[in-house]
């Protein structure tokens, strides 16, 4: 019997944590926001110029502890990786969806090399700029934009989420668990639908609470619905919510203090280090700065393959467990979780994503 409980929340502008580079006329914040130069700028040193490559975020900002964060850390990567001026790699922040198009054009309209556009609900935007520019390259996370010159990078998020949710029924005190999500978008239900079938398949016994929030950057309200979740008998929540799940986190945190053993799975990158052990049972990593890391370096080397779809899941290492969950996830649990691992990539299971 599935419960399924009701936040309301707006997805409003929630950038406390970053400086925003957007508005009416955004600006280039290179590097974290340190250092000279914007969209317009050139290698540094008066150096030749070389690869530039921009990113623009969604709301949730460059700083959410989850795909944004890690998007750019992917291009900092490729930054040192290929020995590019600092300048070279930039990132410009979205308050709301109607900062995609100007945050987009304004690389594109300088004549950046590549630009990426991280996360679904910047499809149709950046499908419209590339319309609008066909000598541009582009790219984007999380959404399949059918242009010749955009690159759609995809994630079977629901088979690394199948592992979480065998995690979660492996570990279970109270045979409930949790599951908070930003938007109710396909690639969040994807996340979702995935880990309530890693759950169903361990023990179909286990109870799994179901909430969208509605939003990517309201901590409060995911802070809330986990704290609905646990008074409910809950003990492990999964997130797949954005810079919503810091709320979550301190949730646990909260409660942890008090005594009462619960946990949070983290997702797309190891939240364990941004939120320690205590907490963060494991992790459910989305690989996205790897494929932003692939892709560029591809521009790097005339190789960009405009109007492919890359889909990447447990088969292309895409999806996964973080390395560190053996620190609370016993050795004969992940012996399970690496069986149903090898069940997946074979075929002999197919995990629903819709």
């Amino acid at each position: 019997m599935k419960k399924v409980l009701s936040v309301l929340s707006v997805a409003t502008l929630s950038l406390s944590l970053v400086l925003a580079g957007c508005g009416s006329k955004p600006e280039a914040q290179p590097q974290g926001q340190a250092g000279q130069g914007g969209a317009t700028g050139g290698a540094s040193g008066g150096a030749a110029p070389t690869v530039r490559i921009g990113m623009v975020t969604d709301v949730g900002g460059v700083n959410d502890n989850s795909f944004n964060q890690s998007a750019w850390e992917g291009l900092q990567k490729l930054q040192t990786e290929m020995n590019l001026p600092k300048e070279n790699v930039n990132y410009l922040q979205s308050t709301s969806d109607a900062d995609y198009v100007p945050n987009l054009t304004q690389f594109v309209k300088d004549k950046w090399d590549l630009t990426w556009g991280i996360g679904f609900l910047m499809g149709d935007h950046l499908k419209k700029v590339a319309d609008e520019n066909k000598d541009a390259k582009l790219a984007i996370i999380d959404a399949e934009v059918d242009a010749p010159n955009v690159e759609s990078v995809l994630f079977k998020e629901q088979e690394g989420s199948f592992l979480a949710g065998v995690v979660a029924a492996k570990m279970t005190k109270t045979k409930k668990v949790g599951f908070v999500g930003g938007v109710e978008i396909p690639v969040i239900k994807r996340f979702e639908l995935g880990f309530e079938a890693g759950v169903k398949a361990v023990d179909p016994s286990v109870e799994v609470f179901k909430v969208y929030t509605g939003a990517f950057d309201k901590p409060d309200a995911g802070k809330s619905t986990a704290s609905s979740m646990y008074d409910q008998g809950a003990d492990i929540i999964f997130h797949a919510s954005g810079q919503t799940g810091d709320g979550v986190f301190n949730e646990a945190k909260n409660r942890k203090a008090k005594g009462q053993n619960v946990w949070v799975i983290g997702v797309d990158k190891d939240q364990s280090l941004t939120f320690g052990d205590d907490i963060t049972l494991t992790s459910m990593v989305k690989r996205v700065d790897e494929a932003v890391v692939r892709v560029s370096k591809d521009v790097i080397n005339g190789k960009f393959e405009g109007g492919k779809i890359v889909r990447l899941g447990l088969a292309e290492d895409g999806v996964g467990l973080a390395s560190t969950s053996n620190k609370n996830v016993p050795e004969d649990v992940l012996k399970v979780v690496d069986e149903y691992k090898q069940k997946i990539i074979k075929g002999e299971i197919t995990v629903p994503e819709k």
